[in-house]
């Protein structure tokens, strides 16, 4: 009996790491995908970019905030602006890869992440994190990037979907990459896709 209710336990605690469910967002929807070179595109041609892909499978009409080389240091400066601009119910946020390519400290790193997403909720929008994997030993030798923990870390904290995992493993293939740090289009339809499947179990994107 004791085991029984043990396994019951896990299973409430592991769909409370899902929960609330959110509410699905109808076609036509204005999201912003904000980040850097990877929401771009860099390293693959016009509409194989991730908010493309996006928009073309969820209806949605996705703005692509991306600007290769920023920062989450930096992207503070822009977000109000963007925020403005687009007027979205929903934004994506990938950002933190070039803070890490700059050796900053993921402490620093993690606050400024706060610091953006506490200036989005604050205009009553969601927002979705996309974990970026953090620069390792471990990671170069045996080819698989881990997350960096303070994604996770924020999600917890700020009660936001994660989508946790995908970019490191997109990232951690050579096949699925363009050069050392960008994925190929093969690799930003599978990002996509790992996108798409969080906002499914979130509660924000229907099943087509």
């Amino acid at each position: 009996m004791s085991l029984l209710r043990l396994l019951l336990a896990i299973l409430l605690l592991a769909g409370c790491h899902d929960a609330p469910r959110l509410a699905a967002l109808p076609a036509g929807s204005q999201v912003l995908a904000f980040g850097n070179s990877i929401t771009f595109g860099s390293g693959a041609g016009p509409g194989e970019d991730y908010p493309s892909r996006l928009a073309a499978s969820s209806g949605w009409e996705v703005h692509n905030a991306g600007v290769p080389g920023d920062t989450a240091e930096n992207a503070g400066q822009r977000i109000r602006q963007v925020l403005a601009e687009t007027r979205p119910v929903l934004v994506i946020v990938e950002i933190g890869g070039n803070d890490f390519l700059r050796r900053r400290p993921e402490a620093a790193v993690k606050e400024d992440l706060r610091a953006l997403i506490t200036t989005i909720k604050a205009t009553g929008v969601q927002v979705v994190l996309v974990a970026v994997p953090k620069l390792s030993l471990i990671g170069a030798v045996t080819g698989k990037l881990p997350d960096a923990a303070i994604y996770a870390d924020l999600a917890n904290e700020q009660k936001l979907p994660l989508v946790d995992g995908v970019l490191a493993s997109i990232l951690s293939d050579p096949a699925l990459k363009a050069d050392p740090i960008h994925p190929n289009a093969t690799g930003y339809r599978k990002l996509a896709e790992g996108i798409s499947d969080r906002l499914i179990r979130a509660g924000l994107l229907n099943k087509p």
